[in-house]
């Protein structure tokens, strides 16, 4: 067990990220200056990098290499940080704040905030690529591919289509989380999976930690409900309200938020169960799994 601090750790965890992304992302002052401008400010300075942190954890876990985390935090990221920006769009959920300030198309336009969803799509896995992450390179061309299943239809862009397809149409349980098992659940699995690759896990420890990620998925989206329910934009850095604004089912339009709160807690209960076989090496994941339930709400 690690003598830092929860916060301590996750501050540095962020820093480093922070740093990382910085490197991998286009200089502002290199042509074209101005979607590399927008790429930054999506990018830069805004968010808590849960997914990123979830990798350093299941790879602290597995006792990898932390510059191979670096690279998988900065993929991930990426792709987060792309489906913000084309989530934000008029197309889709037409937000204007995101992460406390404007978002991309507002503060650039629709046809650049476009664009700054397109290169950081492509550059997180040039990211992923091109960095070592293991030692074996047919390998790594299975983290590359399992990186695009959570990302592309079969994950993360799917569920958005299901997402919008579901709009003021009444869901059953199952059926939302089918899509939030996509939408939300595909993106923080991936991170967990991709950070346990760049170490040593067993496959009875990689299926455990699978079973976590999934868990930990559904539950940071249970949360994320509550919050959009109950708290204000301020607390949110994103506009309050939208989901029922937009006549979205929700965990909380379907259960109400009592259910909900109970489910969050039976969520973060199988997350944490799935990670005891671990002992102290699960700290960290056990950590982030309290945090994202405690700092929602």
């Amino acid at each position: 067990m690690s003598s830092q601090s929860f916060p301590q750790w996750m501050a540095d965890i962020q820093a480093r990220v922070e740093h990382a992304l910085e490197r991998c992302l286009p200089p502002s002052d290199v042509a074209p200056t101005r979607l590399h401008q927008a790429m930054r400010y999506s990018v830069l300075g805004g968010g808590k990098r849960v997914r990123p942190l979830l990798a350093f954890a299941a790879g602290e876990l597995a006792k990898a290499d932390p510059l191979r985390l670096e690279t998988v935090a900065c993929a991930v990221e990426l792709i987060h940080a792309y489906s913000l920006v084309h989530d934000d769009l008029p197309c889709m959920d037409d937000d204007s704040m995101r992460r406390g300030k404007p978002t991309t198309h507002v503060e650039y336009d629709e046809a650049t905030a476009l664009l700054v969803g397109d290169s950081l799509q492509t550059l997180a896995f040039g990211v992923l690529a091109e960095g070592r992450l293991c030692d074996d390179p047919a390998r790594q061309m299975e983290l590359v591919s399992l990186l695009a299943r959570a990302s592309g239809s079969r994950g993360m862009a799917g569920g958005q289509a299901i997402d919008l397809d579901a709009v003021g149409k009444p869901l059953s349980v199952e059926e939302l989380e089918f899509m939030h098992i996509h939408k939300t659940g595909a993106l923080i699995r991936s991170a967990v999976q991709l950070g346990a690759a760049c170490g040593n896990v067993d496959a009875d420890g990689q299926d455990r930690l699978d079973h976590f990620g999934k868990r930990a998925g559904l539950l940071f989206q249970v949360v994320d409900d509550i919050l959009d329910a109950e708290a204000d934009s301020a607390t949110l850095g994103k506009t309050a309200g939208k989901d029922a604004a937009q006549n979205k089912p929700t965990y909380v339009s379907i259960l109400g938020i009592g259910r909900a709160r109970e489910m969050a807690d039976e969520l973060k209960a199988q997350a944490l169960a799935a990670l005891e076989p671990f002992g102290p090496s699960a700290q960290r994941l056990a950590e982030l799994t309290q945090f994202i339930v405690a700092r929602r709400f």
